[in-house]
């Protein structure tokens, strides 16, 4: 997902400032902190007030499951919403809706029995024909979700969603029905080993018709115009502002949410968090690389690493970005070790690649990224070669891009960073820096108005496919008019091939693909540092989806 994380990006509860984070908002290697998870939930409710106090660099982008595409967002709905499973502390589907299913012999067809007792916020029971509705609003022509792409694994979701095939529009002809209130059944193109965890992501979430239509076009842009049926419900939402979480009291496993209140509040600055941290205004604050050696020893200090990879875009609508050398040249051209130490400090990693380390093992057992290697080096001298004859090809002595970036502290230092180190080791390169609020920088990038941009993505599911089908050509999330023949056959060889070492190899073939192209410019494998009182227990941290859960949270030692 993206990330304002740049996913991708987020939240300063998990990262260290928003142009680290990045949801609507998945990553990395979110196990369930230390402190608690949901193994470790107290058998009564401790008697301290259950009130959690957290900090956002962002306004939610959107609320509504099938339109919404950022870390920020799939955050909230995750807590406040829910598909047929969720994922625990371990990254493992549990129930949600569903309270079971079963797969058929050669695994291309779900049925889930769905929990009679899942309600809607209204009271109403959550049914069947709630994710039939909104699982084709998702692929409906005028309602196309940008992630539409993601249900490709359900029959006919692609061909639907595709303009000139004979189903498309058809939303009827999609693999799932409603057999009853309680029985869904979801029919595949093909066996998708990660298919159970992808049902847990906001796109597979279910939607109430009448609700949806009577709201009409006011659904989800406020509190009160959404319908939810998570452990907990959007009590207040104050645009630009924050927001609070409350207790779901019609959830089906309310006797294991134990916090009663959540309360969020935007905040762009990470000296302003430290303070609120600082003063117990907060009960986490992320840090950025000033305040990292700051707090050291403190007690309250985390590190984690993460599966959202940070990335430079460069968009090939540029008469000069269209030009391979050029791109090649750029992304020699600065320090990403350099980079990782003195800008971050956090534990993120260079990357030199797309599919994160440490995320997927293959059929072999061996860690894809381990199979597929880095791409790429620090090495001004090529660089320098590559950009003059890039010049060249392109016919000019001089260029000027503009770097789309976020516009939070750490953001707008990674961009100065990138203006010094491009202007400096270029010769014949401006870079003016446009720094935009996460929704409008998301805007911008899926109208294709820029030159490259500072961006980032984190894993919806727990398969390499999540990364790699974002540049196929025309994708939703290309947004950079990449296009090679040869990429797309191998990701949509790799959709449906059934042999698992011929998809992997596939996956690893598409990978180079890309960066034989340089398409992209890789930056860094997040990590996160931030602080977090010892009374909060029970966060669940995600490798993949939205980043985290607060369902096993509780708030415990509290003095």
């Amino acid at each position: 997902m993206k990330k304002s994380k740049w996913s991708l990006l987020l939240t300063l509860v998990l990262v260290l400032s928003m142009f680290l984070a990045a949801c609507s908002g998945g990553d990395k290697d979110k196990a369930s902190d230390s402190k608690g998870g949901e193994g470790d939930k107290p058998t009564e409710k401790p008697s301290e007030p259950q009130v959690l106090n957290l900090l956002d660099a962002e306004e939610i982008p959107s609320m509504d499951s099938s339109q919404a595409t950022d870390a920020v967002s799939f955050e909230v709905m995750n807590n406040v919403m829910e598909g047929l499973y969720r994922l625990d502390k371990d990254n493992k589907p549990t129930a949600g809706v569903a309270e079971s299913h079963e797969v058929n012999e050669d695994g291309t067809v779900y049925t889930f029995k769905l929990n009679p007792n899942a309600k809607w916020s209204d009271g109403s029971q959550v049914v069947a024909k709630d994710f039939v509705y909104s699982w084709q609003k998702a692929l409906t022509p005028d309602t196309l979700s940008e992630y539409a792409y993601i249900m490709g694994p359900v029959k006919n979701a692609n061909a639907i969603q595709t303009d000139g095939d004979p189903l498309y529009g058809k939303v009827d002809q999609l693999g799932v029905k409603a057999v009853d209130d309680t029985t869904l059944e979801v029919t595949l193109e093909a066996p998708a080993p990660y298919f159970l965890g992808l049902t847990g992501f906001a796109t597979f979430y279910p939607q109430k018709e009448e609700f949806v239509k009577k709201q009409a076009d006011k659904y989800a842009l406020e509190a009160n115009t959404l319908l939810y049926n998570g452990p907990f419900v959007l009590s207040e939402w104050k645009h630009n502002e924050g927001w609070q979480y409350k207790k779901n009291d019609n959830y089906w496993d309310k006797d294991n949410v134990m916090l009663d209140e959540i309360n969020v509040k935007i905040v762009k600055d990470v000296a302003t968090g430290v303070n609120l941290y600082e003063t117990g205004q907060t009960d986490i604050a992320g840090l950025s690389m000033e305040y990292v050696d700051q707090y050291k020893d403190n007690e309250d200090l985390y590190t984690r690493g993460e599966a959202s990879v940070f990335f430079l875009r460069l968009n090939q609508k540029s008469e000069v970005l269209k030009n391979a050398n050029i791109r090649k040249a750029i992304d020699m051209a600065y320090d990403k070790q350099s980079m990782v130490d003195v800008l971050l400090n956090n534990g993120s990693t260079p990357a030199y690649y797309l599919v994160p380390g440490e995320f997927t093992p293959g059929p072999d057992g061996e860690d894809y990224r381990k199979t597929n290697g880095n791409f790429g080096e620090y090495n001004l001298e090529k660089a320098k070669e590559l950009w003059a004859k890039g010049l060249k090809e392109v016919g000019k002595d001089s260029v000027e891009l503009e770097l789309l970036n976020y516009d939070t502290d750490g953001a707008k230092k990674m961009g100065e960073f990138f203006k010094n180190q491009l202007e400096k080791n270029l010769p014949g390169i401006k870079v003016n820096i446009k720094a935009q609020p996460f929704k409008q920088k998301l805007e911008l990038e899926t109208k294709g108005e820029y030159d490259f941009s500072y961006a980032g993505w984190g894993p919806d599911y727990q398969d390499p496919m999540t990364f790699l089908d974002m540049f196929v050509t025309d994708g939703a999330h290309n947004q950079m008019a990449y296009s090679n023949p040869e990429y797309d056959k191998l990701i949509e060889g790799a959709k449906k091939e059934t042999d698992e070492k011929k998809r992997w190899q596939m996956m690893l073939d598409a990978e180079k693909v890309l960066f034989d192209d340089q398409a992209i410019s890789p930056l860094y494998q997040r990590g996160v540092t931030g602080l977090q009182k010892p009374y909060v227990k029970g966060l669940a941290h995600h490798l993949f989806g939205a980043d985290t859960s607060y369902k096993w949270a509780y708030i415990e030692g509290k003095q």
